[in-house]
């Protein structure tokens, strides 16, 4: 792998220039040049999509994620990250509100949410976990290269950290890809300290045309979801206009 300049900008002024310099990331993580990379990137999303059905096992998505997807999940959020750069942006806004202490970044992917927590002064530490062990091994490399090393960590799972809780909880597009969101809830109502901050979304929606194949949409499980949703946390008010909430843990 060729060596990334390091830059500690992690600003959302830099993210909408650059995602973070995602494609100097990239190029460097494959092994390929800056242009490889962006003619790759147009077509990463189809690239995803065939390899459902036959590779997508509803009952076995934890290993699908793990082991099948690969590196091709790099690409494909880099290329969403940097066509939807606007909305993300005020995501990253809402987190800059929000975020304080030890931070879990849940499924962060290519690492946008952890890399900018990472950069924020009322952050301590910042804890990624995907199953996907690409992910993980780029958004290091990343940490490294924008000088962050010391203030985020990444992890297989919540498993691998039995006792740590966290003031800040982000889940950001994640949830609709779990066989059982409810219990994530609950594991993150678990997690939060008093006074904590969960920042969440979710699309429980395969498309018009099932386009987004790897989404749960079953009703029962959306209403088993919201129950969880509306008797474990209170919503807390933010003026963007955006899909993402935030929420406060109840004491139950």
């Amino acid at each position: 792998m060729q060596p990334v300049i390091a830059t500690g900008d992690v600003s959302i002024q830099e993210f909408l220039a650059s995602g973070f310099s995602v494609k100097d990331h990239l190029a460097s993580y494959l092994s390929l040049s800056t242009a490889e990379v962006e003619e790759r990137l147009p077509q990463s999303k189809e690239d995803l999509a065939a390899m459902h059905p036959g590779a997508f096992d509803p009952e076995r998505a934890e290993l699908f994620y793990e082991d099948t997807v690969g590196t091709g999940h790099l690409l494909e959020l880099a290329a969403w990250h940097l066509s939807s750069a606007d909305y993300i942006a005020d995501t990253l806004r809402l987190q800059q509100q929000f975020a304080h202490g030890d931070v879990l970044d849940f499924g962060g992917g290519i690492g946008t949410h952890a890399l900018a927590a990472a950069g924020l002064s009322d952050v301590r530490h910042v804890w990624f976990v995907d199953l996907n062990p690409q992910n993980r091994a780029f958004v290091a490399q990343r940490a490294a290269a924008l000088g962050l090393a010391d203030r985020l960590s990444v992890h297989r799972d919540l498993d691998s950290l039995p006792s740590q809780s966290f003031d800040t909880v982000v889940c950001l597009d994640v949830l609709e890809h779990l066989p059982d969101p409810a219990a994530q809830l609950m594991e993150f109502h678990r997690r939060l300290r008093a006074g904590g901050r969960a920042v969440l979304n979710w699309y429980f929606f395969k498309g018009h045309e099932g386009e987004y194949p790897f989404h749960f949409d079953d009703p029962e499980l959306v209403d088993t979801f919201f129950r969880c949703l509306q008797g474990h946390f209170l919503e807390v008010f933010h003026p963007l206009l955006i899909t993402t909430r935030v929420y406060r843990p109840l004491e139950i």
